[in-house]
């Protein structure tokens, strides 16, 4: 397997505060990562660091072996780097097809040449696939605000993925999705990366979530790394235990 993603001592420090504090790792091509650790761990600011959203202070970031630290998050994207947010980010008036197109028409061409090319921008198609991949159909024509919070969570991943990205970081997806809900974005999730070879990035709370759904594991700390490895590693480590347990 190739690496798509490499992170190299990454730091961000904001005044006297570090935020992350000299974090490497690597993403291998059809890996699921999840990245997990106690609030104030990190995790949020590893992430923007790595999208170009904060500058990092020192440090380097690789995709595909090509150096794009601190390259903007619209650059990346036309790179096909496709991130989502702690809060939803979709279109509330406009339907769930439409918001699958404007999501991938993020990644082509310029703003120019998407107002006049067609109005779907020519995918129609794509988001057809995805509404049927995600199990959308039958809310297609849906205004997205008429959806449930977990079909809205459901969307805003399909969207992340609509334009097939080389990398996807998905910022605590299953946060305040019901049981039932969060049962089919995770077999969602593990079915893109099985049948069409997705990367992806996870940073969540939810451990039994994240323990289910990844192949591997960082676990953050007070801006470092005190463990990586498979769920079940990760699960006995002594030091994920106390960062999680070990405090009043």
């Amino acid at each position: 397997m190739s690496s798509v993603l490499e992170v190299r001592d990454l730091k961000k420090s904001f005044g006297g505060i570090v935020a992350v504090d000299g974090v490497s790792f690597g993403v291998e091509e059809g890996e699921i990562l999840g990245i997990i650790g106690p609030n104030g761990s990190g995790k949020s600011t590893l992430f923007n660091c790595i999208l170009g959203q904060l500058q990092p202070t020192a440090g380097e970031v690789h995709l595909d072996g090509r150096p794009v630290t601190g390259m903007r998050a619209c650059d990346l994207n036309r790179l096909g780097v496709s991130r989502t947010f702690q809060l939803l980010q979709i279109f509330p008036q406009l339907t769930v097809r439409k918001n699958l197109i404007l999501a991938g028409q993020e990644h082509q061409g310029t703003m120019l040449s998407r107002l006049a090319g067609r109005p779907d921008a020519g995918l129609s198609a794509a988001a057809e696939r995805m509404l049927g991949f995600f199990r959308l159909e039958r809310l297609a024509d849906e205004h997205a605000a008429d959806l449930s919070y977990g079909q809205q969570k459901l969307l805003d991943v399909a969207m992340a993925f609509m334009a097939g990205p080389r990398l996807a970081l998905l910022d605590e997806p299953a946060g305040g999705v019901n049981p039932t809900m969060l049962a089919s974005l995770r077999e969602r999730l593990q079915a893109i990366n099985a049948e069409q070879g997705s990367t992806f990035v996870v940073i969540e709370h939810n451990m039994e979530f994240v323990m289910a759904l990844c192949n591997r594991i960082l676990v953050l700390d007070e801006g470092r790394v005190i463990a990586q490895g498979d769920p079940a590693q990760v699960r006995r480590d002594p030091k994920v235990i106390e960062a999680y347990l070990g405090r009043s």
